[in-house]
């Protein structure tokens, strides 16, 4: 999978977690749940885009045979790092003077 590091718009990781794994799978959301040792709740929040994957998460599916956790937290973070840039950061100067 690619990381998406350089996309300016990228896809929630929940996003690709549900339509190019799960769905591909045939996994419903409790089932995957389950076998990720999570609860359903928690999976949803990730799938519908209003949780981040967490570490843990990351090394759950790693353990799972889904990527790596590495992979997983480089899709979360390039997701972070484009919705952060969208965002008004006021003043800010160098902290270096040359």
């Amino acid at each position: 999978m690619n990381t998406n590091a350089g996309m300016t718009n990228p896809p929630h990781p929940g996003e690709i977690l549900k339509h190019d794994v799960l769905a591909d799978l045939g996994l419903q959301i409790g089932e995957a749940a389950d076998r990720l040792g999570i609860s359903r709740v928690s999976l949803s929040r990730v799938l519908n885009g209003h949780a981040s994957i967490s570490p843990a998460l990351a090394m759950r599916l790693e353990l799972a045979a889904v990527g790596s956790a590495r992979m997983w937290l480089g899709l979360q973070t390039a997701y972070d790092l484009a919705e952060e840039r969208r965002r008004d950061h006021g003043t800010v100067r160098a902290l270096t003077t040359a």
